[in-house]
């Protein structure tokens, strides 16, 4: 089965080849052992399990649909739990620090565990641990401006990624090759543009993408459609995922590529619905 996503495509043939190594185990003392459907030899049988008594071969677990829901809710509640600790224990003065380096620790881990031809699922917890804490002080800074808009935009955010998930499951909106070219185009488009607006920032360069005009509410509603989108992108690369039979462990992966879309999707609408609250 093939699929458009290059990461997925590296994953798939990390799995073809523990698949093949599980048909050729090596026996005692390092020699070639004899494949899988072969049943072994008696004289094969390493001791202490005796002569004559089949052992079964090492399997490689299949990921499933649960598993990914179970790491998924998993690592939304060691990211919840984070974020929390986050807004309690973290002093006012110091919300900028730890928004700043939280936000340059998680794009680092994202980025290695995007790239890693591996699932780690170490890495994953610490991206969630990480971004929990990213995510809290971002929603103290704007809960301390505009009251309750924190939860508006949690309801907002998995509102927005269940109607995502229906929409997949009824094929409205299909992952075609041509709709993954296009979506992964967009999103490095705008990350550019968000990484170029954030350097200008820090020049005192005011692009208006975030100050609440009109252009920054378009710029919002943009990212938002995107980042919804992108759970189109998951969804399909899941399916292919247990498809393929990869390893249950490569649920840690799929789990992480759901996560990253819902904070982002969560920091854009905290944002739209900030541009709309009064002054007071």
């Amino acid at each position: 089965m093939k699929t458009s996503n290059p990461v997925l495509a590296r994953l798939g043939q990390a799995a073809e080849r523990e698949r093949a190594a599980g048909y050729a185990q090596p026996g005692p003392y390092g020699q070639p052992g004899y494949p899988q459907q072969y049943p072994q030899q008696p004289y094969a049988q390493p001791y202490p399990g005796g002569y004559g008594q089949p052992v079964a071969p090492p399997t490689v677990t299949p990921m499933t649909l649960d598993d990914v829901v179970v790491k998924t809710v998993l690592m939304l509640a060691i990211l919840g739990a984070s974020a929390a600790a986050a807004w309690v224990l973290v002093p006012d003065s110091l919300v900028g620090v730890a928004w700043i380096g939280a936000a340059v620790v998680g794009l680092v881990l994202g980025l290695i565990i995007s790239f890693s031809r591996m699932a780690n699922p170490a890495l994953v917890v610490a991206y969630s641990i990480i971004e929990g804490v990213f995510v809290g002080m971002v929603s103290k800074a704007f809960e301390s401006l505009y009251d309750g808009i924190v939860l508006q935009a949690v309801v907002a955010t998995f509102g927005v990624f269940f109607l995502m998930a229906m929409i997949y499951k009824a094929r409205i909106i299909r992952a075609t090759p041509k709709f993954a070219r296009i979506m992964v185009a967009i999103m490095a488009g705008l990350f550019g543009v968000m990484l170029v607006n954030l350097v200008l920032s820090l020049f005192g360069v005011n692009t208006h993408l975030r100050d609440g005009s009109p252009l920054a509410i378009g710029f919002s509603l943009v990212c938002i459609v995107v980042a919804s989108l992108s759970f189109v992108l998951n969804f399909a690369d899941i399916e292919e995922g247990v498809r393929m039979g990869l390893p249950q462990r490569y649920s840690w992966t799929a789990a992480f590529g759901i996560v990253v879309g819902l904070v982002w999707l969560y920091i854009e609408i905290l944002r739209l619905l900030s541009y709309f609250q009064g002054d007071d």
